[in-house]
C-alpha cells in the first residue's frame, strides 16, 4: 500500500486542486499574502499525510497527522476570510468549509485507529497474534484489575 491509495490523501489532495482553482480567479490572485498562504496550507495537508506515512512508524504517522489537521484548520479559516474579502461566493464557500472538516473529521478518525492499533508501522515487526483464550484472558485481568 502507498500513500496514494489513503483516501484522506485523496481528498486533501482534491481540496489542494479546487483551492487552487478558486485562487486563480483575477481578484483574489492579486491578493498575494492570502493566495499563497492559503495554497500553502492546502499542500500541507496531503504533504504530511504522505511525508508521515512514508516515516513506517504509527507515532511518527500520528504527529504529521496533526499538523495535517491544524493546515485542515488554517485553511478553513483562511477560507472564512476569502469569503468575507468576496473573493468567493457563498455557494463556493459552503462546500469548501464541508470538504474540509470532512478532512479533520478523517484525520481525527485515522489517528484514533493508528492510537489503539498494535501494529506500530512498517519499521517495525508485526504484532504476534493472540488466540482467542490469550485475548479473553487479558481483558478478564483488565476487567478485575478496575475492581
Amino acid at each position: 500500500m502507498y500513500f496514494e491509495d489513503l483516501e484522506v490523501w485523496k481528498a486533501a489532495r482534491v481540496l489542494t486542486n479546487k483551492i487552487y482553482g478558486i485562487t486563480k480567479d483575477v481578484a483574489f490572485s492579486k491578493d498575494f499574502g492570502l493566495r499563497d498562504q492559503i495554497r500553502r496550507a492546502s499542500v500541507s495537508i496531503m504533504s504530511n499525510i504522505a511525508e508521515g506515512y512514508e516515516r513506517g512508524g504509527n507515532q511518527e504517522f500520528i504527529q504529521f497527522l496533526s499538523i495535517a489537521k491544524g493546515s485542515c484548520g488554517e485553511v478553513r479559516c483562511q477560507l472564512y476570510i476569502s469569503g468575507d474579502q468576496n473573493y468567493i461566493n457563498q455557494n463556493e464557500l459552503k462546500p469548501l468549509i464541508e470538504h474540509c472538516k470532512r478532512i479533520s473529521i478523517m484525520i481525527n478518525n485515522f489517528m484514533e485507529h493508528l492510537k489503539g492499533s498494535r501494529y506500530k508501522g512498517s519499521k517495525y515487526k508485526m504484532p504476534e497474534k493472540k488466540s482467542m483464550k490469550e485475548t479473553m484472558d487479558e481483558m478478564m485481568r483488565k476487567i478485575n484489575k478496575k475492581d
